[in-house]
């Protein structure tokens, strides 16, 4: 009798999906496992594998027992729980927002529960933890509002990014204010912004874990609903769910869960964007976790790995005394900032530049009325500037100064007074300037020094020597924020020139770039001693405290030569702003320009930045109310946008000297808050065009 070979067993797919989804999970579980046990034997103390496992038999000496758990175990633990609940909250909110960029940073959900609590502890008010979470959870839920109201959905879409930083520098300023201001009501604010899971024993991961669960349950009943939206809005509908409803409570779960987070370790940087695109390139050979179901659960321990991981590196590069100090939030806003510039670099190279903007072009007389207005505006800010601080002045004051027959008191307060608002003023300039020029190279209306990370770098450069050599001058700062702001963007302008000055390329990488900056920067005032940490954290609020005629030579000479290079080339400006093809039409080098103007914008960031600080959206505001102003022509462009940057700055200096007087805030936080609020209403605009 013949005998027939049976044919091979065929796994159906649902259970081959399965199969593959179990497989992945059981295999970052040991990653995650493997990480941990290094994680454990980490630390200041000479507590190695054998000492851990008999600490955690109850074999082991009392002291090591004590570090094991007092200590390395609670922030093991920390660091699994906060990576899983951010990890599942950033891939439930690309889900819902079908965006891969959503995330609790770029909706600004930790900068809301950063400035919630920080409104909190400058009252004096000591909460409690649960209570504290309760707090963040508040904050953080209405930025993520706001951001999500703002930005619209929509695959690939750069708009969340935009207004999620956007807000979130606002935020920031305010913040960061309050802690100026408030100084011991605020201790050790900023090392916990920076994010780190050490603990002092279990009390914290055991309040907070409640909370996460909370949030992880309830996520798991409406995981279909989820895996309907990530359809579209259309198709949800047609299936039945109720698409606004779920995506408001999915909302609600993510910012609980990223107050549990926050609360516990501080806002760890870009885990929840980092941790589902971890997983993105396993979804596309494993189909079972394309369903919420299996997808969350694996961006959560993801996000684990990502945050031992981190821990882990941080303490293998660093010495261990020097690691306690250093937050694992710098090293993941690191990989967050790897990760953004990497993203923009994949976008398709489809579609160019923004058209110029089609505005109406007032006549002669209504520009020379605009010019005289606002130097008359200038003007009277500066004078304001002059006399209004923590002593006023007179007019004869001011007099008898310039003629060198004033007094001991009013000598000292014009000596310091008057070099703080040239600052101000060419700093002002300089930054709107930069803008416009900047604006002008890329077609681009969102862009601008502080977006595109040439601000970051220029800061970077100098907190590096100020942190390093206090004893530098202004030269020798002005020195080493042109570096920096040079390197930042050579790398920013060099990466979105591939294909041309794409917007959504340009701003992701500058974006990235700034990223990173920011996380050297908090690394930087962490390492440092408290003196400098000051120091720099004053400088890096735009102030223009303690500043000389030393201070602002070099951006004042620097200003002169780029107006001078403005005013001459305006007519180059005016082609390179329209397209690609036309200046090549009429014999223009375009990359011979490009470069030119964007050395000269960089030349007026760093310089602008070595004299005062970190100031924000300025080279933002300035070129768009001058363009609504008098049209796009540059030859009007460039003196609007540098008297509106004057004014912007110098008012904003006036009221930080004077609003709260004697205490002070920086000019630097004051545009931002001016600045965030033009930033989003361009986003809401911008929206309602397309």
């Amino acid at each position: 009798m013949a005998v027939t070979e049976a044919p091979p067993a065929v796994r159906p797919p649902a259970a081959a999906s399965r199969t593959g989804a179990a497989a992945v999970t059981a295999g970052l579980v040991l990653l995650v496992g493997a990480l941990a046990v290094v994680d454990l034997t980490q630390g200041t103390a000479a507590v190695g594998p054998a000492q851990v496992v008999k600490a955690l038999t109850g074999q082991a000496d009392p002291a090591d027992t004590s570090v094991v758990v007092a200590s390395r175990l609670p922030r093991t633990t920390a660091g699994v729980l906060v990576g899983v609940v951010l990890g599942v909250a950033g891939a439930v909110l690309q889900a819902v927002s079908r965006n891969v960029l959503a995330s609790p940073d770029t909706l600004a959900v930790n900068a809301g529960s950063y400035l919630a609590l920080g409104l909190t502890g400058a009252t004096g008010v000591s909460l409690p933890l649960l209570a504290s979470s309760g707090v963040a959870f508040a904050g953080g839920l209405a930025a993520a509002a706001v951001v999500l109201a703002l930005s619209g959905l929509g695959t690939g879409t750069v708009r969340l990014v935009l207004a999620g930083t956007a807000l979130a520098l606002g935020l920031n300023s305010v913040t960061e204010g309050l802690l100026l201001l408030f100084p011991q009501q605020t201790e050790g604010l900023y090392q916990w912004n920076q994010g780190s899971i050490g603990q002092n024993g279990f009390d914290g991961v055991l309040q907070m874990l409640p909370v996460a669960l909370v949030g992880l349950a309830g996520l798991l009943p409406i995981a279909r609903r989820v895996d309907a939206l990530a359809l579209g809005d259309d198709a949800a509908r047609g299936l039945g769910v109720p698409v606004h409803a779920t995506r408001v409570t999915v909302v609600v779960l993510a910012a609980l869960l990223s107050a549990a987070a926050v609360t516990l370790a501080g806002p760890l940087g870009y885990v929840g964007l980092c941790a589902p695109a971890l997983v993105r390139p396993l979804a596309r050979r494993v189909r079972g976790l394309v369903r919420a179901r299996a997808a969350l659960p694996v961006a959560g321990l993801a996000g684990a790995a990502l945050v031992l991981g981190s821990d882990v590196l941080l303490r293998a590069l660093i010495p261990a005394d020097t690691a306690v100090a250093v937050p694992t939030g710098i090293v993941t806003s690191l990989v967050g900032a790897v990760f953004l510039v990497v993203t923009a670099l994949r976008l398709p190279g489809t579609g160019g530049a923004d058209a110029p903007d089609r505005l109406r072009a007032p006549g002669r007389t209504a520009f020379l009325v605009t010019v005289t207005a606002l130097a008359a505006l200038v003007a009277g800010v500066v004078l304001a500037g002059v006399l209004l601080g923590d002593s006023k002045l007179l007019l004869g004051d001011v007099a008898n100064w310039a003629q060198g027959r004033a007094g001991r008191t009013v000598s000292f307060v014009l000596d310091t007074r008057v070099p703080r608002v040239l600052a101000a003023l060419c700093a002002g300039a300089a930054l709107a300037l930069a803008g416009t020029l900047v604006q002008a190279v890329t077609r681009n209306p969102l862009a601008e020094p502080g977006v595109l990370g040439v601000s970051g770098g220029a800061a970077l450069g100098a907190v590096l020597l100020v942190t390093t050599a206090p004893a530098a001058g202004s030269w020798g700062v002005a020195g080493a924020a042109f570096a920096g702001a040079g390197l930042a963007s050579a790398l920013v302008f060099g990466l979105a020139a591939r294909g041309g000055y794409r917007q959504n390329r340009l701003v992701l990488v500058g974006i990235g770039v700034a990223a990173g900056s920011t996380a050297l920067i908090s690394l930087l005032i962490v390492l440092t001693d408290p003196f400098n940490a000051t120091k720099a954290l004053t400088w890096l609020s735009g102030s223009t405290y303690g500043r000389t005629g030393a201070d602002v030579l070099p951006v004042a000479l620097v200003l002169a030569a780029g107006l001078a290079v403005a005013v001459a080339r305006r007519t180059e400006l005016d082609l390179v702003s329209l397209d690609e093809h036309t200046p090549r039409l009429l014999g223009l080098g375009l990359p011979r320009a490009r470069l030119g103007f964007l050395v000269v914008s960089v030349l007026l960031t760093a310089t602008a930045v070595a004299c005062a600080g970190t100031i924000g959206f300025v080279g933002l505001v300035a070129p768009h109310a001058a363009r609504a102003l008098v049209g796009r022509r540059h030859v009007r462009v460039v003196p609007v946008a540098v008297l509106l940057g004057a004014a912007l700055v110098c008012t904003a200096d006036l009221l930080g000297r004077t609003v709260i007087a004697p205490a002070q805030l920086g000019a630097g936080l004051m545009t931002a808050v001016i600045g965030t609020p033009y930033f989003l209403w361009l986003l809401v605009r911008s929206r309602k065009a397309t």
